[in-house]
C-alpha cells in the first residue's frame, strides 16, 4: 500500500530531523509530508534540506498557524491527490514511537478503515504521566464514548492510520473541529458511516524537547463539541423520528 506519513509542525526544529529519520527507518517505503504552519524557528528549512538528501520527503507550507485539524485536512487532501492508499497522522515531537508504525499499517492491511494507536487497550501505556493527567485523559475518552455511544477507548489519540476510502465515509470536507475535537470527530463520523476501527496498543511518552501545543481551550472545545454531537444524534434525532409523518 502506498503510504504517506503526515507530520504537522509548528516550531519543531529541535525534533523534526530525528522524527523523520526514525520514521524512515521504521517504514522505509513510506513517503513523508511535513505540513508546516510557517514556523519561525526554521522547521520547514530543515525539512527541505533533508529532502535534498533523502527521497520521498516533502514540505507543505501554510501561511499561518491555524490548528491541528486544518493541517491534517490539508495533508490528507495532498495525499489523496497524489494517489496514496494509506495516510498516517502522528505528532512531530517523538511522543509517538515510529517503531509502532508497522503494526498500525498491518491493521489497515487486515481490513481496518482506521487503525488507532491506543493508550488504553491491553498493552498500551503512558509511562511517567502524573495521576491527574492520566485521570483527565481517561475521563475525557470515557466521556466521549458514553455521550456519543461509541466503543473506542482512545478516540483522542493522534497516532493513527487511515485507509484512503475512510475519508469518503467520514465526509472529511465537512469536518471542522480542531485539536482533540478533530480526532474524536473523525472517529465518530467513521463509525457512524459503518467504518471499521481497530485499536492497536501503543506507548505514549511526553515530548522531551520544545513546548506542548495543548491548551485548556482545545480541551474545552472538544468537550463542547462532544456534547453538541451527542445531543444532536442521540436526543434530537430520535425525537424527530418519533414525530408523526417523520
Amino acid at each position: 500500500m502506498r503510504t504517506l506519513v503526515v507530520l504537522p509542525t509548528y516550531n519543531e526544529a529541535e525534533n523534526i530531523e530525528d522524527v523523520i529519520v526514525r520514521v524512515r527507518s521504521a517504514v522505509p517505503d513510506a513517503s513523508i509530508l511535513v505540513v508546516d504552519d510557517s514556523s519561525p524557528d526554521g522547521t520547514a528549512e530543515i525539512v527541505e534540506e533533508l529532502a535534498g538528501r533523502l527521497e520521498g520527503i516533502s514540505v507543505l507550507r501554510r501561511p499561518q498557524k491555524s490548528g491541528l485539524g486544518p493541517a491534517y485536512r490539508a495533508g490528507f487532501a495532498h495525499g489523496r491527490e497524489q494517489g496514496f492508499e494509506v495516510m498516517v497522522e502522528m505528532d512531530s515531537d517523538l511522543s509517538h514511537d515510529p517503531n509502532d508504525l508497522p503494526r498500525l499499517l498491518a491493521a489497515v492491511a487486515d481490513g481496518a478503515d482506521l487503525s488507532l494507536g491506543s493508550r488504553y487497550v491491553p498493552g498500551g501505556s503512558i509511562p511517567d504521566w502524573p495521576w491527574y493527567r492520566r485521570a483527565l485523559s481517561i475521563g475525557g475518552n470515557r466521556f466521549a464514548a458514553i455521550v456519543l455511544g461509541i466503543h473506542v477507548t482512545d478516540s483522542t489519540s493522534g497516532f493513527r492510520a487511515y485507509r484512503e476510502g475512510a475519508f469518503t465515509l467520514i465526509g472529511i470536507e465537512d469536518v471542522s473541529a480542531d485539536g482533540y475535537g478533530f480526532q474524536i470527530e473523525m472517529t465518530y463520523r467513521l463509525l457512524q458511516a459503518g467504518g471499521q476501527v481497530t485499536e492497536v496498543p501503543i506507548s505514549f511518552t511526553d515530548r522531551v524537547r520544545g513546548e506542548s501545543k495543548m491548551s485548556w481551550r482545545i480541551i474545552g472545545e472538544a468537550a463542547r463539541l462532544v456534547l453538541r454531537w451527542g445531543f444532536r444524534d442521540r436526543v434530537v434525532g430520535p425525537l424527530r423520528r418519533l414525530k408523526p409523518g417523520a
